[in-house]
């Protein structure tokens, strides 16, 4: 008896019904060499600092900034040359008041020094260097952690590694990665009249070269899985129910051309029904009306036309994306996409610049275009940023608003659902695990501010008295339409040694005691924090705050993210350093409670209604779960 057609499904519910089907295979870890095109499941912290040691940046000499106040080409300061250091060699000198090392690009700052001049600003004349300008601390000098620090959010669950974050991962070590399995497709053609590629032909019989096979199991790679070529099947229903049974077995999903239309030869919807459960046969779409889809065994079945175009097409549309989503890939998009300028950038050195740029949508969903540029040594400008602008020679600026178009680095390249900057913060790097795609960056209360007020990013994080003064728009500091999601406390102090062997009992202990201490950066939210608190303490004992900082040995000395200090402190290069109590427990270190801070999320308002601002939103409402794991945190 001829089998006839069903009442056609809407494509909606051929949709509906593919994703039922559930194609999520297990997760499972790989070797680094081989992740490349897979996306991973979880979120990998960094285990290490990137650098792992203080470093020059420039070729010149290592020396102490304050050696340098007040020098310039009419009044160099003269520092003893004692030594040199090369890159990749331990140094074996130490820099002392009025001395200095010469120092390669990369080499290991010496004990001692604390910034590096260019050579192209010295002389030498017999034993001494002469310094023909002033220095500060930390200048032309990359400090251990400032590309990426121990404890750090490298890469989220979801990201899909390319080239870019391969490279990332092999600068923390890592070998091997956590990723979400690749379902495995089955690829059955049928119909007697098909015979494989290299086997004889028969055109007077009416056979035909089996061409689905291929151009299916190449789509399927292509999607994201992993396809499995199986014998080819007649149109005999006992061979072709034997032969789907065992591709049901073996695979997530078995994928069928061939043998779906409504003829009385066409037999594998009874297959379908006989061993498992057939959702849908026939779809209202063109081409493709003949679709089967159903389950086999426990595993999806889908049943594709027999016309390789029509097969082809029909498995873009429909299957394609669901074995993308189970694999965790995004959907493709063209290697170039024009967007606009979200902020003016200056360029007139009159040279064809290669911008590394990212990308964000406004409120409205048009794409908005800025640069990423963390200096030629920072691995992570690669990850943070989605493609190239070209800006040619003659160009001295690109203005907000002005039309680029970008060379993505991937054909995968898209903006992120989400995109925040600002304080680095261990509850907000498990929150966003709960985001799809976002991005964030780390630059500190301050830059987060900034980059939000400037129309870059869709959200901010604040901690400290930046945070609640953050309602206070007179100076600048937030757009006057920027929302609060919501927020949290925590507690901050000094990280200490495991035991406290020095004893240390507060921020007075800094000031009058021979303690060598690790200071946040200046954008960090936590050191305002902890001037507010030193301020106090300069006024309680009626005594000069720039007296009172100076008497910190350190207190300039700062690095950029919550774990920094602490990690410091641990090697022995400082007896305390400012942080929080969920990284001090969390590294094994004593914890000197000073007080509390709130942290606050924000969010332009014009972006308020984002995808992935709302489940950011959602993420933060929810904050408790997370919250209950952090020592020294608390819910507003």
């Amino acid at each position: 008896m001829r089998k006839e057609f069903r009442d056609l499904a809407d494509p909606e519910e051929a949709h509906e019904a593919i994703a039922s089907l559930d194609l999520r295979p297990a997760d499972e870890v790989v070797p680094l060499r081989e992740a490349r095109g897979r996306v991973l499941a979880e979120r990998v912290d960094a285990a290490l600092d990137v650098p792992g040691f203080d470093r020059a940046s420039v070729d010149g000499y290592a020396l102490r900034a304050r050696d340098t106040f007040g020098a310039d080409e009419a009044d160099p300061a003269r520092l003893d040359l004692v030594g040199e250091v090369h890159a990749g060699v331990e140094p074996a000198v130490e820099v002392g008041d009025g001395e200095c090392a010469e120092i390669s690009t990369g080499a290991v700052l010496p004990a001692g020094a604390d910034a590096v001049v260019m050579v192209e600003r010295t002389d030498i004349e017999g034993d001494q260097v002469l310094v023909r300008t002033s220095l500060a601390p930390g200048d032309f000098v990359m400090f251990a952690g400032a590309d990426v620090a121990a404890g750090e959010r490298a890469l989220g669950p979801g990201t899909v590694l390319t080239p870019r974050e391969i490279g990332l991962l092999s600068a923390l070590g890592v070998d091997e990665v956590p990723v979400r399995g690749r379902p495995t497709v089955a690829i059955v053609s049928t119909g007697d009249e098909l015979v494989r590629p290299g086997e004889p032909l028969n055109a007077d019989v009416g056979q035909i070269y089996d061409v689905n096979s291929y151009t299916t199991a190449t789509a399927v790679e292509e999607a994201g899985g992993e396809a499995r070529l199986y014998p080819h099947a007649g149109d005999d229903y006992e061979a072709m129910e034997r032969l789907l049974r065992e591709a049901a077995v073996e695979c997530d999903l078995v994928l069928s051309s061939g043998s779906t239309s409504a003829s009385a030869v066409d037999v594998i919807y009874r297959v379908v029904e006989e061993g498992g459960e057939l959702l849908l046969h026939g779809v209202a779409v063109k081409p493709g009306k003949p679709m089967l889809i159903g389950r086999l065994e426990g595993s999806a079945y889908v049943g594709l036309p027999g016309y390789p175009v029509s097969a082809l097409t029909i498995f873009r549309a429909f299957v394609a994306p669901a074995i993308r989503e189970a694999a965790g890939l995004p959907e493709p998009r063209t290697a170039t996409v024009e967007g606009a300028m979200a902020v003016r950038e200056r360029y007139d050195e009159g040279r064809l610049r290669y911008m590394p740029v990212g990308l964000v949508t406004d409120g409205d969903g048009e794409t908005l275009v800025y640069p990423v540029d963390k200096g030629s040594g920072a691995t992570t400008s690669l990850v943070e940023a989605d493609g190239i602008v070209a800006v040619e020679p003659d160009v001295a600026y690109l203005d907000v608003g002005e039309r680029v178009e970008v060379q993505l680095f991937s054909t995968e390249g898209r903006p992120p659902r989400v995109f925040g900057a600002g304080e680095d913060d261990p509850a907000l790097s498990r929150l966003l695990d709960d985001v799809a795609r976002p991005r964030y960056l780390g630059v500190g209360t301050r830059e987060g501010l900034r980059r939000l007020r400037d129309g870059v990013t869709d959200v901010a994080v604040a901690a400290g008295d930046l945070a609640v003064a953050a309602g206070d728009v007179d100076d600048g500091r937030l757009p006057a339409d920027a929302v609060e999601l919501g927020g949290w406390t925590r507690e901050w102090g000094l990280v200490v040694p495991g035991g406290n062997p020095a004893g240390v009992e507060g921020l007075a202990d800094l000031v009058d005691r021979d303690l060598r201490f690790v200071n946040r950066t200046t954008d960090a939210g936590l050191r305002r924090t902890l001037e507010a608190s030193l301020d106090e303490l300069a006024t309680e004992r009626g005594q000069d705050r720039a007296d009172l900082l100076e008497a910190i040995d350190g207190y300039e000395y700062a690095v950029r993210a919550h774990e920094s200090p602490a990690r410091k402190v641990r090697s022995g290069a400082a007896d305390a350093g400012l942080g929080l109590r969920a990284t001090a427990e969390a590294l094994g270190m004593a914890f000197v409670p000073c007080g509390v801070e709130p942290v606050r999320v924000y969010v332009a308002a014009s972006r308020r209604e984002k995808p992935g601002v709302l489940e950011l939103a959602t993420a933060v409402e929810r904050a408790e779960t997370v919250l209950d794991d952090l020592a020294g945190y608390a819910s507003d």
